[in-house]
């Protein structure tokens, strides 16, 4: 009998580890991971971006979490001597009509109480002189950049030295019991469970009796790089998103190499772990997804047909490298010439509204908890996200 049974390695798993452990030292808390190690999926294949947190509602988590979470991750990259790219963010208008969704940008911003900053294009040139902008620029200089890799493989440490123990290689198969699972290699009873599970959180907590109107919809994310960064950029550039889905369009990230980065997709997965080929293929997962999609496109839920035709086109390089050639004065288009590790977005989607749910989910009772949309931007809001569960619900 364990006391605390948590479902999932990835960076939210480890850290409502941790919290726990920091609030009940003497528990007894395993966490279980099927792959043979931590940060195999969306933890360890993100952009490592810590973002600022302006672009979000300020009634929304997400808003209160990135900012905390920006300076809470580059805290504990310093106390632990892990590699932090302090390079800050332009957000560029590439027309006039762009300039509206700047100023929302920093309407946002101020309700959440981001620094922003805005700069001249005659500023912008002097500080990024390759950067370009169409009157005016938002700069956020607490944007910086990890390796999401190095920083969840440094979590795991963290509980680890504090007694948590995980389990490797160990998969969630089916509840068997009130308080009991079963797994590849054996049952486990424990007083309460956590499901972080990512892609698949929503099939584990409807084996408890949860995520009734949901289902994990996942997008391919993937990055054409320059690993010497030949344009000479020196801090991330994005361009003024469309604040109607979660996607915020192509742009360049450095990254704590100084490598340059053009994307990401965000190209509709068939499904959960479709990263290539027909790796980890599913049948039954194929067949849940697609009749979703089919749905989203028939009726173009939130624009998701046009989403979708225009994603597609990106598996394309010279159509990546067309959409990022706005963003900049002069880009060597040869030195792109690599694709990153693939990554899959684990998008909540509500059933009944066909919408894509923009903010965290938490549904559970006193003996299991489900974390059903860690949404992006979870990787910066990790730290403050799991304090926050473990203080607002009965655990």
């Amino acid at each position: 009998m364990v006391d605390y049974l948590v479902i999932g390695a990835g960076i939210i798993g480890l850290n409502i580890a941790i919290e726990l452990k920091q609030k009940f030292p003497d528990a007894k808390i395993v966490v279980i991971e099927k792959e043979s190690e931590v940060g195999e999926h969306s933890s360890g294949r993100n952009s490592g971006v810590l973002h600022a947190g302006f672009y979000y509602t300020a009634n929304s988590l997400k808003a209160k979490f990135t900012k905390e979470g920006n300076l809470a991750l580059k805290e504990f990259c310093k106390s632990r001597g892990l590699k932090i790219n302090e390079c800050g963010k332009v957000v560029i208008a590439q027309n006039k009509q762009e300039l509206d969704g700047l100023e929302e940008l920093k309407r946002r911003g101020d309700i959440n109480g981001v620094e922003l900053e805005w700069i001249s294009q005659e500023e912008l040139e002097a500080k990024y002189p390759n950067v370009y902008t169409y009157k005016k620029a938002l700069f956020s200089p607490t944007t910086a950049t990890v390796n999401p890799k190095e920083l969840t493989l440094e979590f795991a440490k963290v509980a680890q030295e504090m007694g948590i123990e995980i389990k490797k290689g160990v998969a969630y198969k089916a509840r068997v019991g009130k308080n009991k699972i079963a797994t590849n290699s054996a049952e486990i009873e424990y007083k309460k469970l956590i499901n972080c599970a990512g892609l698949y959180a929503d099939k584990i907590a409807k084996d408890f009796g949860f995520s009734k109107d949901f289902v994990i919809i996942p997008f391919k994310g993937i990055y054409l790089k320059d690993s010497s960064n030949s344009s000479g950029l020196l801090t991330n550039i994005y361009p003024v998103p469309n604040l109607a889905n979660p996607f915020l369009g192509v742009h360049f990230t450095l990254t704590v190499a100084n490598e340059a980065k053009i994307g990401p997709t965000a190209i509709p997965a068939f499904w959960r772990e479709n990263y290539k080929g027909f790796d980890n293929f599913k049948l039954d997962e194929l067949a849940q997804i697609l009749y979703y999609e089919a749905k989203l496109f028939i009726t173009d839920a939130f624009g998701f047909r046009s989403l979708a035709l225009s994603e597609v086109k990106k598996y394309s390089k010279n159509y990546l490298l067309n959409l990022a050639k706005g963003l900049v004065k002069e880009m060597d288009l040869k030195s792109y010439n690599s694709w990153s590790t693939p990554g899959i977005r684990a998008q909540l989607l509500n059933t009944k509204t066909l919408e894509l749910v923009q903010d965290f989910v938490v549904e559970g009772d006193r003996t299991t908890l489900h974390i059903l949309n860690a949404v992006s931007p979870a990787f910066t809001s990790s730290i403050p996200f799991s304090k926050w569960v473990v203080g607002n619900y009965e655990l």
